[in-house]
């Protein structure tokens, strides 16, 4: 198959000038509906959907809709601060993991803030103790959004505040 002109000047043109904007592998994120400020999450384009570190995850009804409160640690290997969450239950889903095991997981619907940038995302809930990162940014959350770099980190600015979790 041969190259046009037009494939190659769609390559030079930098990341940065392209209209998406720029996530490294790993980024300081907010997730205001949860009163979560900041949250250390990793950007893997492998994963469909985001997942948040939960524990203690209660379903609940409520004006005949299906909610879930959950607690989130969002400092990694640290059980403190933690926040107490409620969401919407919009979906149950059987997720694959890295490792090839499949677990039933509720997922919510919450807003996702990167840099100045926040929109509606879907986050599968689960224990990721274990795991490096308390959040995981899957790419249907980035799509049409951002492009990753992954030789970069905190590409993003989150503007820290003095006591936030």
């Amino acid at each position: 198959m041969s190259r046009s002109p037009r494939d190659d000047a769609a390559e030079t043109v930098p990341v940065e000038k392209r209209k998406k904007k720029v996530a490294g592998w790993r980024e300081w994120v907010s997730l205001p509906d949860l009163h979560i400020k900041r949250i250390k999450a990793k950007i893997d384009t492998g994963a469909r959907t985001s997942a948040l570190h939960a524990s203690k995850i209660t379903p609940f009804t409520k004006d005949g809709a299906a909610y879930v409160r959950f607690v989130v640690h969002p400092l990694q290997r640290k059980k403190k601060p933690t926040a107490t969450c409620v969401a919407l239950v919009i979906d149950h889903r059987r997720i694959m993991d890295s490792g090839g095991r499949s677990e039933e997981r509720y997922v919510v619907r919450t807003i996702l803030a990167i840099g100045h940038s926040q929109w509606p995302v879907e986050l599968s809930l689960t224990n990721r103790d274990q795991l490096g990162f308390r959040m995981l940014i899957g790419r249907q959350a980035l799509r049409r959004r951002y492009v990753v770099d992954p030789a970069r980190s905190f590409v993003t600015k989150l503007k820290r505040r003095k006591g936030a979790i």
